[in-house]
């Protein structure tokens, strides 16, 4: 009985000498417990990777979503746990506005069916915009996020548990092989860095790809440029410009002897009522049931007809007759 008493006094008197030596350390009256030199160094690089970790996790955030209220927005949302609502990006708004245009001003027109092609591959980009913010964010954000929000958070809560020696030896320990494991930490971000810039090179891939089919679409469609246009751009040789490829001469009834030809050639035919053939330079999807659809090369009939508009002809196929627009065709001799 005696020596039991003895023994509870003696561990109640460590007991308290350990917790003065806490609360003395608290409040800055005795010497903290040291940490040993490797502890200190792992501590360290601990801290660096944080800190590092913090500033590239925000500006991956800002570089996938510029806009700091809606960054606020879905914020808010993964702290309650909802789902943010689904909206287009800016891609996607102008791809829908150039279709909705280019609706309203006909598909069968080359400037219409134009920002229809335009808006079609601008809503392709965004949609490859959003795959890469959504790999992004689970392959990239998300590791950081864990680093962070787990194993740091817990390296900081085994710096404060030093209660007692025992304890502290036991928590250094554990917070030793915490620290040791950030080398490991490092090798999985490099990993999650890989998968982050291979989800970037193929977003651009994609991008660059849509751009190039488009411009190649857009390089069929007839055009036509005024010597004002011409003498102004020939005055800015300073300015780089990119020209789009087209696939043959875009004829224009005021580019020179060309020109006039060719203006000559149709006023001909309109003067003399008869019909001529004539070859296909473009595809033309009809906008109706009184034109003509029309490919590229092909050689149709085409004649004249009184209180037609200057700009079109009647074309003939085989059994099928409609209006389509000279500035497709090339009369032959």
């Amino acid at each position: 009985m005696d020596f039991n008493v003895k023994r509870l006094a003696a561990d109640a008197g460590t007991f308290l000498s350990r917790a003065v030596q806490f609360t003395e350390e608290k409040l800055g009256q005795a010497e903290k417990t040291e940490l040993d030199a490797h502890l200190e160094n792992l501590l360290g690089r601990a801290e660096c990777t944080r800190q590092w970790t913090e500033r590239i996790l925000k500006q991956t955030e800002v570089l996938l979503q510029p806009n700091p209220n809606v960054r606020l927005e879905e914020f808010l949302y993964e702290k309650l746990e909802k789902k943010a609502p689904t909206r287009m990006n800016n891609h996607e708004l102008l791809g829908q506005s150039m279709i909705e245009s280019g609706n309203e001003f006909s598909p069968g027109t080359a400037y219409g069916n134009a920002l229809i092609k335009c808006g079609e591959t601008e809503k392709q980009i965004g949609g490859a915009e959003r795959e890469f913010i959504q790999s992004s964010a689970i392959n990239f954000l998300t590791p950081f996020r864990n680093f962070l929000e787990g194993d740091f958070k817990t390296i900081l809560a085994e710096q404060e548990l030093r209660m007692t020696q025992s304890e502290f030896d036991r928590q250094a320990e554990i917070t030793r092989l915490l620290l040791e494991g950030v080398s490991s930490t490092h090798a999985h971000h490099l990993r999650c860095l890989n998968d982050f810039v291979e989800a970037q090179s193929t977003y651009y891939a994609q991008c660059y790809q849509y751009m190039t089919d488009l411009q190649k679409q857009l390089g069929s469609f007839p055009s036509s440029f005024s010597n004002n246009n011409q003498s102004v751009m020939s005055g800015a040789a300073s300015i780089s410009v990119p020209t789009l490829p087209v696939s043959g001469p875009l004829p224009s009834p005021s580019s020179g002897r060309a020109g006039s030809a060719l203006a000559g050639g149709f006023n001909e035919l309109r003067i003399s009522s008869g019909s001529r053939k004539a070859r296909v330079l473009y595809d033309y999807d009809a906008a109706g049931s009184s034109e003509l659809s029309l490919l590229a090369d092909e050689v149709i009939t085409v004649s004249s007809v009184p209180g037609m508009d200057s700009d079109w002809l009647m074309g003939e196929r085989g059994n099928q007759q409609g209006k389509v627009p000279i500035t497709y065709l090339e009369l032959l001799n």
